[in-house]
């Protein structure tokens, strides 16, 4: 994948390290919200990822394309693979326990996901410069070494967490909240 300077640590980027409270090896990071299309339990047609991070420095999780996610017949829609993209990665700055929203996502299309088809999805830093975390996902068909089938490199922007409050929903900022969030 070609990646523009965007989303392309700068030189002297700091590597990625993980928050020393942040979720340990093996734990599932679970929902940042309920109704959230890509990670939420209560979302009817989301993707309902549940992601774990094994190494403290990635996150995994996995999603089987159902009949909601088509885009043309039988095959998932490239917006829903994008949105996996951008869940996954944004997922990984779980790890980082600071709020991020989605400044620049670039996706690219491998293959084709057929509905039935279980997606296996990894998200990880590149590197870190100020407010600016540069990161990277994969989908991979049938297995965690199956087929590249969509790629993506992101650059995330660090925010407030008033910048949710003022821009989304208060009560369910104030009901669902974590002490670390990506988008409440």
């Amino acid at each position: 994948m070609t990646r523009s300077t965007l989303t392309t640590p700068p030189p002297g980027a700091a590597p990625p390290e993980a928050h020393p409270d942040a979720p340990a090896p093996g734990t599932p990071l679970g929902s940042h919200y309920s109704n959230c299309f890509g990670c939420g339990s209560r979302h009817p047609t989301g993707l309902h990822l549940n992601a774990v991070t094994p190494d403290g420095l990635t996150v995994v999780a996995e999603f089987t394309v159902g009949e909601a996610h088509q885009g043309a017949p039988g095959l998932a829609h490239g917006g829903l693979l994008a949105a996996a993209m951008d869940e996954i990665i944004g997922m990984s700055i779980w790890l980082f326990q600071r709020p991020y929203v989605t400044g620049r996502l670039e996706t690219d299309y491998l293959a084709p996901v057929p509905v039935g088809t279980t997606l296996h999805l990894r998200a990880w830093c590149t590197g870190t410069s100020g407010r600016k975390a540069y990161l990277e996902a994969e989908g991979r068909i049938g297995s965690p070494d199956g087929l590249v089938a969509v790629r993506a490199a992101a650059l995330f922007i660090e925010v407030s967490m008033e910048h949710f409050a003022k821009h989304g929903d208060l009560q369910t900022i104030v009901d669902e909240h974590h002490e670390y969030e990506v988008n409440p």
